[in-house]
């Protein structure tokens, strides 16, 4: 097994870094490495005890499963039951930002806390793919963060989170997307749930039935289902209301106290206040830029050390779905009408 007591190597994306890191895989060790949707904090998901590493690293509730990572659409048949509408699915869309809850084949995943589902999936990333696929063997990987904090897009985040937890952490590329995969199940009518939006939107699954999802169950069968998530170290709140209502609650509230505000690129035009700390996540018309800026902004505000933060509130379409998702978890609900 690999001592984890001894230094996290820190390493770029190349072909002899990404060699060594699928032998640490291989003996039982944690790795962290770049997909398209955030870093991954993997280990080998035939391994019980290399998985029970990533709880430990992370502080993450044992009850919480795990996505597991595969370097190829066939290899999700090699591990889970696949239905009928589900092999649509993988046709149409893998390799993707998208997980599938599945039957899981056999017992020998061990990322799935005991369920007899397995959520799965294969990486758009190249970088991930070549990992997975050196290390022969499905790799189990949360986000590379600590449990319920802002998950990461840039390696900066994660060296400051699991230095010194893991063995390596191989510094690629930015995150082009941001947030993490759609996660959905299938139901035995042929519809499907959209357990946690993301980048695959409602409207790219519109062919699909989609039944609306039901409440949380005591024993989440994916991520991003019963725990809080993506929290910031100060109090966050989004604000529903226009732009001046927003400003004008802002300005006051920072006569107070050091205020985090996370907006868009036009709310930026408005004059500064020293007490304010404004970090846009992109144009209120490019969906796609909020997505991949979200949790790095989120990020920032626990190095600027803001007492609260309020957020302006994302349109509700395409992936701004999933945007507000992210949010209104952060947010443990809070929602403030102007």
């Amino acid at each position: 097994m690999v001592n984890l007591t001894g230094k996290t190597e820190i390493v770029n994306a190349d072909e002899k870094n990404l060699r060594k890191a699928a032998e640490i895989i291989k003996n039982g060790g944690l790795v962290v490495f770049p997909t398209e949707t955030g870093y991954g904090l993997g280990a080998n998901a035939l391994d019980k005890n290399a998985v029970k590493k990533i709880y430990e690293a992370k502080g993450r509730p044992h009850d919480n499963p795990l996505i597991v990572h595969v370097s190829n659409p066939e290899d999700i048949y090699k591990y889970a039951e696949v239905t009928e509408i589900a092999d649509k699915i993988i046709k149409k869309f893998i390799p993707a930002p998208l997980t599938l809850v599945l039957k899981k084949k056999g017992s020998e995943l061990n990322a799935a806390c005991k369920l007899d589902t397995v959520a799965i999936r294969v990486p758009a990333n190249n970088t991930a793919r070549k990992l997975i696929e050196l290390a022969g063997a499905p790799i189990a990987a949360p986000s590379a963060n600590l449990s319920g904090k802002p998950s990461p897009t840039n390696a900066e985040h994660i060296i400051k989170d699991l230095n010194g937890k893991v063995n390596m952490i191989i510094c690629g590329e930015n995150c082009e997307i941001g947030l993490e995969s759609t996660v959905i199940s299938f139901n035995p009518d042929e519809s499907i749930n959209i357990l946690r939006s993301g980048s695959i939107t409602r409207e790219m699954l519109c062919e699909f039935k989609i039944r609306e999802l039901r409440a949380p169950t005591e024993r989440p069968v994916s991520p991003g289902i019963k725990y809080t998530h993506y929290s910031p170290d100060a109090p966050l709140y989004i604000l529903s209301g226009s732009d001046e209502k927003i400003m004008d609650f802002v300005k006051e509230e920072a006569m107070n106290k050091k205020t985090g505000f996370l907006c868009f690129d036009e709310n930026l035009k408005y004059p500064e206040d020293n007490n304010i700390i404004a970090l846009s996540i992109g144009s209120k018309n490019n969906l796609k830029e909020q997505a991949k800026n979200l949790f790095n902004a989120l990020n920032k505000f626990n190095v600027f050390g803001v007492d609260i933060i309020y957020s302006v509130e994302p349109a509700r379409i395409e992936i701004g779905e999933a945007i507000y998702n992210r949010l209104i978890k952060a947010a443990g609900g809070k929602v403030i009408n102007l």
